[in-house]
């Protein structure tokens, strides 16, 4: 009974354990109490906008950052290809567990469109630039159809 007892326990903080490194860490600031986040009714509408421009300006920095890489370091099909990047998801978020990156296109017309060969360039892209052990890319057209994905 007591080697039962402790294999199920081990599994369970295993589980725990997993469970929070998929989670990430608590990045909202808050110490203990409640980390709800409505903010005072005189400051509610202008830290609304502050966190939409700090939003606004991590995704674009995420773009710039992959289409410069490409640019340096790319070959001209996947220049040609990141040239049609309009915003990157998820980058920065990463913990080796489940990394899900979005990569969204001005393509259009989803699997059967033309966006389906320059998809599995900036897939490719992707992967040279940001590495990690269980990563999936996923490039979408402009209507939010797939086009292609892969691991990183």
């Amino acid at each position: 009974m007591g080697m039962r007892t402790r294999l199920a326990l081990n599994a369970a903080l295993g589980l725990a354990i997993i469970g929070a490194m998929a989670c990430g860490p608590d990045t909202d600031g808050a110490e203990g109490g409640s980390s709800g986040s409505v903010a005072p009714e005189d400051a509610g509408g202008k830290k609304d906008t502050a966190e939409e421009k700090e939003s606004d300006t991590a995704k674009d920095s995420r773009t710039d950052r992959f289409k410069a890489f490409v640019n340096e370091n790319g070959t001209p099909q996947e220049k040609e290809a990141v040239a049609h990047v309009t915003e990157v998801q998820g980058a920065e978020e990463q913990n080796d567990v489940l990394d899900s990156v979005d990569v969204h296109t001005d393509f259009t017309g989803g699997l059967l469109g033309e966006g389906t060969g320059p998809a599995k360039l900036i897939a490719s892209a992707f992967a040279d630039w940001k590495h990690s052990k269980n990563g999936l890319v996923t490039v979408y057209d402009a209507d939010g159809d797939l086009l292609g994905n892969s691991r990183f």
